[in-house]
Parts: structure tokens; C-alpha cells; sequence
């Protein structure tokens, strides 16, 4: 831990050894989720992840994301999940229904089951968007378990 203003604070810890990451990413927008989950598994090796360490499944789009994680969180395999995807507007109001039920479901996991979630599923306005986002959105989903992973074991 570091000081500031003399009180105890823990640093960022981005050391991934050892970890296990389970990644679930969603089939729909496919691109855009590939781009998501290249960028994601480069920072994760690039932070001392093991390849072998990392663990896929996918799914046919955003909604189906949470049962996945769920499924993962629960069985003990996993020191932290991503979640990847991309919902991008259209003319209905099936978008905000998809990102609003994606994420909560996502947020609730994580909070059920005490392990660390990224939550790398992108909404957008537009195809573009979502390719500008994706690469950071992948790199920010890997530095983000990592470093959630770490301060949980020294809280």
C-alpha cells in the first residue's frame, strides 16, 4: 500500500500471473466482438497471463452473456470473467432493452458471486463507433480484472 495524505491506499496491481480468466463473448456484431476479444487477450498476455490460463465460450448475442458468466463464477475455475459484446442502435427499442438486460445481468453476477467481471460490451450508436471503441474497450476490460482481482486479495 501507498500513502496519500498519510493514509493507507493500495496501488494498482497489474501482475496477471497466475490468474484465470474466463472470457464469454457474444457472436452477434461479430467483428466488432472478435476486435474486442483480440485487443482483450493481447493485454492479457501482455500482463503475464498464461495463454493456457485463458478460457472462451461464446454465445449468440448480449443477453445470453450473464448465464454464461454465471455458470463460470460458480464453478470455481475462475479468478475473474470478461464479458464482450456489441449492441449497436437500430430503429427499435429492442437496443435499449438488450444493453440495459445485458448489464444489469452482468453487474448482478458479479455482485452474486464476489468475483471480479469486465463488462467489455460495447452500445453504440453505429457500426463505427463500435470499431473505433473496440480496441481500448478490450485492452481496458484485460487491465481491469487483473487489477480488480489483485486489490480484492489484499483487501
Amino acid at each position: 500500500m501507498g500513502t496519500s495524505n498519510k493514509l493507507p491506499e493500495w496501488q494498482p496491481d497489474l501482475h496477471g500471473t497466475g490468474l484465470k480468466i474466463g472470457i464469454v463473448m457474444s457472436r452477434f456484431n461479430i467483428d466488432v466482438c472478435e476486435g474486442l476479444l483480440g485487443a482483450c487477450v493481447t493485454e492479457l498476455l501482455k500482463h503475464d497471463v498464461a495463454k493456457e490460463d485463458i478460457h472462451i465460450a461464446t454465445v449468440p448475442g448480449a443477453l445470453e452473456i450473464p448465464l454464461v458468466l454465471q455458470k463460470m463464477a460458480k464453478s470455481g475455475k475462475f479468478d475473474a470473467l470478461v464479458a464482450l459484446g456489441a449492441i449497436i442502435r437500430g430503429e427499435t427499442y429492442h437496443f435499449e432493452l438488450v444493453a440495459n438486460e445485458s448489464g444489469n445481468g452482468v453487474t448482478r453476477v458479479m455482485l452474486d458471486s464476489c468475483i471480479p467481471i469486465a463488462n467489455a460490451i460495447l452500445t453504440t450508436e453505429n457500426d463505427y463507433q463500435a470499431l473505433e471503441r473496440m480496441t481500448e474497450k478490450g485492452r481496458d476490460a484485460a487491465k481491469v480484472v487483473i487489477e480488480m482481482v489483485n486489490l480484492l486479495k489484499n483487501i
